[in-house]
């Protein structure tokens, strides 16, 4: 995607040849926000549009005409047409993704979102270097800059922020465990070799721009058990947006992975709690009473374990302010509404497919997951979750007239 640069100046004069408009209908649900996004003309490109009430709005558009647009808000059966306009004296402040060594940072101008830890990075003084991972999120933050998430925290070294791996898995003879990397079972401990690992492995592009930022990814999941076997390549599409839900600033993270098989040889998924994606809460959230988590339909983090959800909540508090992370499901996702792994001593979740059975990922059959993370500071707020998930699971058509 190539990002749009928000400089007023420089594009005031294209304003007057634009005709196109944006017909957004929001259906019989109130959005708050709607993160729209359409095929665009070629004359919508650098366009600021406006419904003619409200501040002016960026449009960003990639190299495919592919567009998104973020309306603060939609009522309920509301029809809004946006039309390109002159954009505000003030530029808006982009979202960035910047390369810094092995990491990809995303930042709202100065503020920090998140961090794409590609290759492994350094594990803390006295800890092993088999457990150096990558490809996983971390450290996430809240829009109020307080942290979210944790990394190899003492009592499962191998938790990394965000991240995919399963855990109990048929690969041909072996057995690889891509979830526990380097917990120990079955390493060769003299040579500190591990049996299986995700391993980064490109970055195919990265993007910054007014509305958005993201990149795309490649991952190896790898088996040594028998020499070195590539099970799975996997591809992350990940987007980050800043936006408003009413008077709450919120941090959006949509992730797509898409798992293929390496070979002619399936991944086998036997029955199993966890594995799929998971998440580690902050460190300050380790005691137990320290966290807390709810699921769609109300459960915590007791009765929420081995049930199903469309979305789950982990938060707690980080410099005496109440802070955390929603995890919206997409109901396009395998056995949705997915089953849950809610971690009973440690700030630690999984949404877990497994748990409903054995299952495989084949070759030609390529297994897509899609998530989107939201982090909003305060206590956990069910209606706002509930209009951030519809707005994923069903978002807002728009048409170019």
């Amino acid at each position: 995607m190539k990002p749009l640069l928000a400089f007023p100046l420089v594009l005031i004069s294209s304003f007057s040849v634009h005709a196109a408009s944006i017909v957004v209908e929001g259906g019989a649900v109130e959005r708050s926000p709607a993160i729209v996004t359409f095929d665009a003309p070629a004359d919508l490109r650098d366009a600021w549009v406006s419904d003619g009430k409200g501040a002016p709005l960026p449009v960003q558009v990639d190299d495919q005409g592919k567009a998104v647009v973020v309306i603060p808000h939609l009522a309920a059966n509301e029809t809004l047409t946006l039309k390109p306009t002159t954009p505000p004296f003030a530029p808006e402040i982009p979202v960035n993704a910047t390369k810094q060594g092995s990491v990809l940072r995303f930042t709202k101008g100065a503020e920090p979102m998140f961090d794409y830890q590609m290759e492994a990075g350094d594990v803390p003084a006295g800890v092993s270097e088999v457990f150096k991972h990558g490809a996983h999120l971390h450290p996430i933050y809240s829009p109020g800059g307080l942290l979210v998430t944790g990394n190899h925290p003492a009592d499962h070294r191998w938790h990394r922020g965000v991240w995919m791996a399963w855990t109990k898995t048929e690969f041909g003879s072996s057995h690889p465990d891509f979830w526990n990397q380097g917990k120990g079972e079955g390493k060769d401990k003299s040579s500190e070799k591990i049996d299986a690992e995700v391993r980064f492995d490109s970055l195919v592009k990265s993007w910054s721009g007014p509305v958005q930022a993201g990149f795309v990814s490649k991952h190896r999941f790898i088996d040594y058990h028998e020499g070195t076997k590539d099970v799975l390549n996997e591809t992350w599409e990940v987007t980050a947006t800043r936006a408003k839900a009413g008077d709450k600033a919120i941090n959006v993270i949509d992730l797509t992975s898409t798992q293929t098989c390496a070979s002619s040889t399936a991944l086998k998924l036997p029955q199993y709690h966890y594995g799929g994606l998971g998440v580690r809460g902050n460190a300050l959230w380790d005691p137990v009473d320290a966290v807390t988590m709810l699921t769609s339909e109300g459960k915590d983090r007791v009765q929420g374990d081995s049930s199903k959800g469309k979305w789950v909540h982990i938060g707690g508090q980080v410099d005496g302010k109440p802070t955390g992370m929603v995890i919206l499901i997409h109901p396009s996702n395998f056995r949705f509404p997915q089953p849950l792994r809610l971690n009973p001593k440690n700030p630690q979740l999984c949404i877990a497919p497994s748990q409903d059975g054995d299952w495989s990922i084949e070759p030609g059959k390529p297994y897509v997951s899609r998530y989107r993370l939201v982090t909003v500071d305060g206590p956990a707020d069910v209606a706002l979750f509930e209009r951030l998930w519809i707005d994923y699971a069903a978002p807002a058509k728009a048409s170019v007239k």
